[in-house]
């Protein structure tokens, strides 16, 4: 899935007047890529991602998913959340299908590539568990089942391991990036630690402060075909890491 954001701007009201959140945003991210969105706190990370997502709209420019522009949700764009959202009262199981089961698609081969997604990635056998019975990591892998249960084409994911320990996110980081691999998705992943998107990404789009817009991209060639563990331990990964800090530094 290709998606093309041109010339996004975003604007809110405020009783001190017009607030400048994103300004002049262009980027084209190219199918089965995975993207990563960095910059300084409240620069506008998580409304550009509303707005791709079909959940904001635009004060001016527009996103195109696929030659489409994007006029509100799309069932092609799955959305993951900082938190699971998991609700505690239901299985893992009715979880996982929630949203096969709100958009009227739970068809027989829809709930079989559920379970095949659960086997597949450690899951099967906690299908009759409650989220309260699983590890935080295990949580945030059901999360992303459920995402793509309903088989987006499009990822976002609003810093999705934040509520997790640093252990964790290191396991869990791995482990979503394999899967979204394996799945052969486009995602577009935003958050605020720098090594995480450098470990996960085939590019980092580094913003501005408020009004933000797009200071530089880092391509990761280099480190292509290697998993998020691995990016770590390459003896390069320090270099792109003190650069990018150094430019949001600099944004402050």
């Amino acid at each position: 899935m290709s998606v093309s954001v041109e010339g996004v701007k975003k604007t809110y009201q405020s009783p001190e007047g017009e607030i400048s959140a994103v300004e002049d945003i262009s980027l084209e991210i190219r199918d089965g890529e995975f993207i990563s969105v960095v910059g300084p706190s409240g620069c506008g990370k998580s409304t550009l991602l509303s707005i791709i997502a079909g959940l904001d709209k635009p004060s001016a420019g527009r996103v195109v998913i696929n030659g489409e522009e994007i006029h509100g949700p799309n069932g092609e764009v799955g959305f993951m959340p900082q938190k699971d959202q998991l609700f505690p009262w239901r299985t893992i199981w009715a979880n996982v299908t929630l949203g096969l089961e709100i958009q009227g698609k739970k068809t027989k081969e829809r709930l079989e590539h559920v379970r095949e997604l659960l086997r597949r990635y450690g899951l099967g056998e906690f299908m009759k568990k409650t989220p309260g019975q699983l590890s935080g990591g295990m949580r945030q892998r059901c999360a992303l089942i459920r995402t793509l249960a309903t088989d987006p084409e499009l990822l976002l994911l609003d810093e999705p391991f934040s509520a997790l320990d640093y252990q964790t996110r290191l396991s869990v980081s791995d482990d979503i990036y394999t899967i979204i691999k394996q799945e052969k998705k486009t995602a577009i992943l935003v958050t605020h630690d720098i090594s995480e998107s450098i470990s996960m990404s085939d590019r980092v789009v580094v913003l501005t402060g408020r009004p933000s817009r797009i200071r530089s991209i880092h391509s990761l060639d280099l480190f292509s075909g290697l998993t998020p563990i691995e990016r770590r331990n390459h003896p390069e990964f320090r270099s792109y890491f003190n650069a990018i800090w150094g430019e949001l530094d600099e944004s402050k």
